[in-house]
């Protein structure tokens, strides 16, 4: 991690296949999201570290990302954190000129690298967040999905004002795992899906799920994704998408989703969506980066709204 630790503020250096613009654009598709907040081109974000809440605003200036804190500066130590949280936030471990390289000779790909250059994964990097996101948007809109999220995160998240606005948390699995059924179903959640979100949680607690078990030792991407489809609820699109927006798997490839076949639909000029045989000879050169290719057709969706 590449980063220096001024006295009030942090500046991070990210790869530089960055475009600070476009995970601004990505952040702020809809009006419903609680959990971020997009003002004047800065960013803020509600962290909780070490039982601390810290409050950040995220701009961009002289190459680095700026990080200030508008109520008060954290200890180094929690600053540290807060560097780390966004690092991998913005997937900066990843190194993307292998992508640039394949998709500049991808017939889908090369036009959509050059609209988009420095647009990066925007990632979940709280495992039980990402798992109920991913399960909140199963067979359901983006839209209603979103409100869903919004629902459930003024019921059960933490929050902070600050200048007139309030500021939330997404809701921990401790506070879920709490929950009965009938609590998620009178914010309009399934019976199986509040189930399945509860369940989750239980097991985060009980400690039979969590992101370091998945990810230690030398399981492949294969291993992680049967481990993950284990659990109730999680399918092979609810793993993939887990995989790619939590687990930094660079070749996830959720095939199943809506919005791919969309947006393939959209780039190929086709009068119908593609067939999940045609995906996958598109996708067969991909290899490695099927993530990151879908993350990039996902975006030219939204291009209409902006």
């Amino acid at each position: 991690m590449n980063w220096k630790d001024k006295e009030i503020y942090l500046e991070i250096y990210p790869p530089h296949e960055f475009n600070f613009e476009e995970c601004l654009l990505y952040l702020g598709r809809s009006k419903l999201e609680e959990t971020h907040q997009i003002k004047e081109g800065f960013l803020y974000k509600l962290i909780k570290v070490d039982h601390s809440f810290i409050l950040c605003r995220i701009g961009w200036g002289n190459c680095s990302l700026n990080v200030k804190f508008p109520i008060s500066p954290p200890s180094i130590e929690l600053r540290q954190k807060v560097a780390a949280y966004i690092w991998e936030w913005f997937d900066f471990d990843q190194e993307l000129k292998g992508f640039y390289q394949l998709a500049a000779q991808d017939q889908v790909l090369q036009t959509l690298v050059h609209k988009y250059y420095g647009l990066r994964i925007v990632c979940i990097p709280d495992l039980f967040e990402a798992l109920v996101w991913a399960i909140m948007g199963q067979q359901i809109n983006l839209t209603f999905a979103y409100t869903l999220k919004k629902r459930f995160t003024e019921k059960y998240g933490e929050s902070l004002n600050f200048e007139g606005d309030t500021f939330w948390l997404f809701p921990t699995f401790e506070k879920i795992a709490s929950l009965h059924i009938d609590d998620l179903r009178e914010l309009q959640f399934t019976q199986r899906k509040a189930e399945y979100i509860i369940d989750i949680a239980k097991a985060m607690v009980n400690g039979d799920l969590n992101k370091v078990r998945l990810l230690q030792g030398k399981k492949d991407f294969q291993q992680i994704r049967k481990s993950l489809m284990k659990i109730r609820g999680i399918g092979p699109w609810t793993a993939d998408y887990v995989l790619m927006r939590c687990l930094h798997y660079a070749d996830a490839f959720p095939i199943a989703d809506v919005g791919l076949h969309n947006a393939l639909k959209k780039q190929l000029g086709l009068e119908k969506k593609p067939s999940i045989e045609e995906i996958e000879a598109f996708a067969g050169h991909w290899k490695g980066w099927k993530a990151y290719a879908t993350f990039y057709l996902w975006r030219s969706l939204y291009d209409e709204d902006l």
